[in-house]
């Protein structure tokens, strides 16, 4: 579907996670990437919830996220699923292609990504913000939590990784 700066969402595929990975390169440091067995994996999970955005048909951003279990965000690298029932949506990993920021991509692949959880019950979502995203975040309501439990899993994504989460995923935004 068509958006602004003529930059279109589509459905993410298996398929895509090639162009995700480089996107993911120029996004992230080494410490934070992760590989194709692990998109694939975070893809299978939810793949209602996983988006992305291309522009004159190349991929300039993206979004994996995925139902999980609330206040326990998996480490990085993992493979597996929850073992129970999905209590959020948790966003796994959002990235832009450096000359696609400041579109407003990232907001509309969280609000497509918002309503699509929404449509399957899911009514909160979770996140860990790295690499200073946490002002991202905030400005879209999402708020810090804070537990020892929490913060060993955190350990993983670095010193600056914060837990976030939204009570309540807000009206869709994204118009396409």
């Amino acid at each position: 579907m068509s958006g602004g700066n003529g930059v279109h969402i589509t459905p993410m595929e298996p398929g895509d996670i090639p162009e995700a990975l480089a996107i993911q390169a120029q996004a992230y440091p080494v410490s934070l990437q992760e590989g194709p067995a692990v998109f694939a994996a975070r893809l299978g999970l939810s793949p209602s919830f996983c988006f992305t955005g291309r522009r004159a048909g190349a991929m300039v951003g993206y979004l994996i996220a995925h139902g999980w279990e609330r206040a326990n965000p998996p480490a990085i690298g993992t493979l597996t699923g929850p073992a129970g029932a999905s209590d959020v949506l948790y966003i796994h990993d959002l990235a832009i292609a450096p000359d696609a920021r400041g579109l407003r991509l990232g907001e509309r692949l969280v609000a497509r990504a918002f309503d699509s959880a929404r449509a399957s019950g899911l009514g909160e979502a979770e996140l860990v913000a790295v690499e200073g995203a946490h002002s991202f975040w905030h400005r879209l309501g999402f708020c810090e939590g804070h537990s020892p439990a929490i913060a060993a899993k955190l350990a993983s994504y670095g010193a600056d990784a914060r837990w976030m989460w939204l009570e309540g995923l807000g009206p869709g935004q994204d118009g396409d």
